[in-house]
């Protein structure tokens, strides 16, 4: 019976990968920051640790100097993802809609991204790797969706084409 429960407990866990789990002891030093500014804009953001321990990825989108956009983005080493199929996101919004992006490779110049919307509750947003299409400066390209074996780089972004204070709290990404 020890043996059954342990068997268990081990596919539960080969089932499921956690990218980042944000807690009180996190370093998110590794975490950076990329703003409209990059091209001229006047957006500002941050992304800080709050006393329970969630990321919270918060400021202003601004659209003065052709600017309109904000984003958190996270390199790590590059993950093998063939064995999932999805990405949980675990988070609380404040009503907006965002973007989801992965990149398999760092210096890819385009993203593979999927929408989402924040209710104002907290959330566990399911994403579909095969339905994450590719994206470069808010224009999709004409090439398949997401079907890389491995990433190496996950980014949160706000641009909705107007003006507006936002606030995302991050939980947990994780591959399932």
């Amino acid at each position: 019976m020890k043996y059954l429960f342990c068997i268990i407990i081990l596919l539960i866990f080969m089932n499921s990968l956690t990218i980042f789990d944000f807690s009180i002891k996190s370093d998110i030093q590794d975490w950076r920051i990329v703003d409209d500014v990059v091209m001229g804009g006047r957006s500002s953001s941050s992304i800080t640790l709050n006393t329970d321990g969630f990321g919270v990825f918060k400021g202003y989108v601004s659209l003065e100097n052709n600017g309109g956009f904000s984003s958190v983005r996270y390199q790590f080493e590059k993950t093998e993802v063939k064995r999932f199929t999805k990405i949980i996101l675990k988070l609380k919004g404040d009503g907006k809609k965002y973007q989801f992006r992965v990149k398999p490779n760092s210096t890819d110049y385009y993203s593979y991204i999927m929408p989402f919307s924040t209710s104002g509750e907290l959330q566990e947003i399911e994403i579909t790797l095969r339905d994450m299409y590719p994206s470069f400066r808010g224009r999709k390209l004409d090439q398949p969706n997401f079907s890389a074996n491995h990433i190496e780089e996950i980014t949160f972004l706000i641009g909705n084409k107007k003006a507006e204070e936002f606030k995302l709290l991050i939980d947990k990404i994780e591959l399932k």
